[in-house]
């Protein structure tokens, strides 16, 4: 009998949707000739469409026995183990895949995916960025592999969604995959556009509504997201009852933050005792508890809530930055490195811009008011703010790459790489903002501080202004947030190591300060709400600016931009307020522990132990 007279009554059988037909002549033609592949691979497809996806499994992992160098054989037999929730099974049968073909990048995609469901974040970040390297044009492999890099804490995951409007159209759950990437890397107004388009042309897509809800608070638009979430609580009706009971949680959830916007905190803490947490690792709903707790005044229960979210955020972690959790890892990365009085002695003598053609860098341990700082700096007509971005830690990976380690090699940087990399620095900053060339840049990045050794070698003039607040306020107010930067997160684990973390940051600038003497003013938290006229005039000398009152309308200002990329987005667009000086007092009774370990800060700054503030019973 010749191969198409068998092979053809089963794939008629199988055109015209009659299954069972199509089934017994594939059995019936195995018993004659059980080592044909072709038979197997269509009793496979004819058992996976009539349902039957674990019978499936024995025809596709014959085929693999048949022909084990055939990638496609084996590819076939991942997708059947995954749809029968065999995950590890079926990664392990798609990298056999990847290994006889390892230039096919949708392989490459469907490894990176299942180890991603497998919680490997690492291992995903490989497979999906080869498979980018190999099809850089294909969305849902640069979409995937920005989600690995995500996962990963990946600074960089942003540049693989740069091109995504040359994707469109696309997909609903693609689109919608793409939105929440692009919320994730701060680019709100980007998602913003791809969610009111698919919102509109979708409207019972309830993940996006959500989602675009989500988004009109974290832009500063509060009444649209209230009237989103009253749509979309009004429409739930016709959501099926697993759906609904997630729509309702993700609404109480999203007005918990609108509540606490409003200040009314024991509102939001019903919202969220409501709500729940979404899923048993959930450590965001436990941040958001920890801060309608401590608005409303029950510091035992905010401090109960902070221990949660920062134990299942540091498991969270752990796949993806296990280093960081090591236990002789730095408090911070380069925290321990030094460039002495003889390294800096060593550093040839480069061209370099002077002040007026320098960045103005905003530093500071975070939560110090650095935000604040810049959307004041933003509102001068002589300045522009890009929001908060790595670009110094970009260009130091970019070094490292080549084999140069940062700061201990900068001695060996001509002046051809500092030209460069002043280049780069400016290249990546004009993705991120419309540069206006005839004002100052102002870089704001609170950690950049401990780059001060490659910010000062590239930009040795530059103005510097230190952002300064009590430690302790600093420690709580960090303690509270839900920090995205791996390394950062993991730092906030605890109020101690947090404290040991602040110190030795603290002790790596004040060193660098002293070698290399840097422009830098001393802007201090306290001061500048307590005289902020006073204290703008300052900067704008030390900056040798002119009509230092128009930085006094940031709010204004701030309300304009919409999106502010820091967790006091919510804050910095009202008018100037002493409400968060010395907020640590609250919990003085858990800083038994830390206020030893702070205290050299407390000398050097000259800042009290137990301040006392306005209005505060002690």
């Amino acid at each position: 009998m010749s191969y198409d007279t068998v092979i053809d009554p089963i794939v008629a059988a199988l055109q015209l949707g009659n299954l069972q037909e199509a089934e017994s002549f594939c059995r019936s033609a195995l018993a004659q000739d059980p080592a044909l592949p072709d038979l197997w691979l269509l009793l496979g497809l004819t058992l996976q469409r009539q349902g039957r996806s674990r019978e499936a499994l024995a025809p596709f992992a014959r085929l693999t026995e048949l022909c084990p160098q055939d990638s496609t054989h084996w590819t076939n037999y991942a997708t059947a183990l995954h749809r029968v929730g065999d995950v590890e099974a079926a990664r392990a049968a798609i990298q056999k895949a990847v290994e006889l073909a390892p230039e096919e990048p949708q392989r490459l995609e469907q490894l990176g995916l299942l180890c991603l469901e497998l919680g490997a974040p690492r291992s995903a970040r490989v497979a999906l960025l080869h498979a980018s390297e190999q099809a850089p044009d294909v969305a849902s492999i640069r979409i995937h592999a920005a989600r690995a890099s995500v996962a990963c804490h990946d600074i960089t995951a942003g540049d693989l969604l740069l091109p995504w409007r040359e994707w469109l159209p696309l997909p609903d759950e693609l689109q919608l995959e793409l939105a929440d990437l692009l919320t994730q890397v701060s680019e709100q107004w980007d998602a913003l556009e791809l969610l009111e388009e698919l919102a509109t042309r979708t409207p019972t897509n309830w993940t996006a509504q959500l989602l675009l809800a989500k988004v009109y608070e974290r832009v500063n638009r509060p009444e649209q997201a209230a009237a989103r979430l009253d749509w979309v609580e009004a429409m739930q009706p016709s959501a099926s009852t697993e759906d609904s009971a997630r729509i309702r949680q993700e609404i109480e959830i999203q007005r918990a933050q609108l509540a606490m916007r409003r200040r009314e905190y024991v509102l939001a803490r019903r919202h969220l005792a409501a709500a729940g947490p979404r899923y048993s690792e959930d450590f965001g709903y436990y941040f958001s508890l920890a801060k309608a707790c401590d608005g409303a005044g029950d510091a035992a229960a905010a401090m109960d809530a902070l221990e949660a979210a920062h134990r299942l955020q540091v498991e969270d972690l752990r796949p993806s930055n296990p280093l960081l959790l090591e236990p002789d890892a730095p408090l911070l990365p380069g925290v321990n490195v030094r460039v002495s009085e003889t390294d800096y002695r060593s550093w040839p003598v480069l061209r370099a811009p002077d002040a007026t053609q320098s960045p103005v860098f905003v530093v500071g341990f975070p939560r110090s008011g650095t935000t604040l700082l810049e959307q004041m700096l933003d509102a001068h007509p002589s300045l522009q703010s890009m929001d908060e971005r790595p670009f110094l830690n970009i260009l130091a990976g970019q070094l490292h790459a080549v084999g140069l380690e940062i700061p201990e090699d900068l001695a060996k940087l001509t002046q051809r790489d500092c030209d460069e990399l002043r280049k780069g620095y400016v290249l990546l900053g004009c993705r991120k903002i419309a540069r206006r060339w005839d004002v100052r840049l102002v870089d704001k990045n609170p950690l950049n501080m401990l780059w001060l050794p490659m910010l000062h070698r590239l930009f040795p003039q530059a103005k510097i202004i230190l952002a300064l607040r009590h430690p302790c306020d600093v420690i709580w107010s960090c303690y509270l947030q839900n920090f995205r930067a791996a390394p950062l997160a993991v730092a906030c684990r605890s109020l101690a190591n947090l404290a040991h973390a602040y110190v030795a940051t603290m002790q790596s600038w004040l060193h660098h300060v002293e070698v290399f003497h840097p422009d830098v003013l001393v802007s201090r938290y306290e001061d500048l709400v307590a005289d902020t006229p006073a204290q703008m005039h300052r900067i704008a000398e030390f900056l040798e600016l002119a009509e230092a009152d128009a930085m006094l309308s940031f709010a204004a200002r701030a309300r304009e931009k919409g999106f502010i990329k820091t967790p006091s987005y919510t804050q910095v667009i009202e008018p100037v307020n002493a409400r968060s000086v010395s907020r640590w007092m609250q919990y003085r009774t858990y800083f038994a522990e830390v206020l030893p370990i702070v205290q050299p800060m407390l000398e050097h700054w000259g800042y009290d132990a137990f301040p006392v503030s306005a209005g505060m019973v002690m």
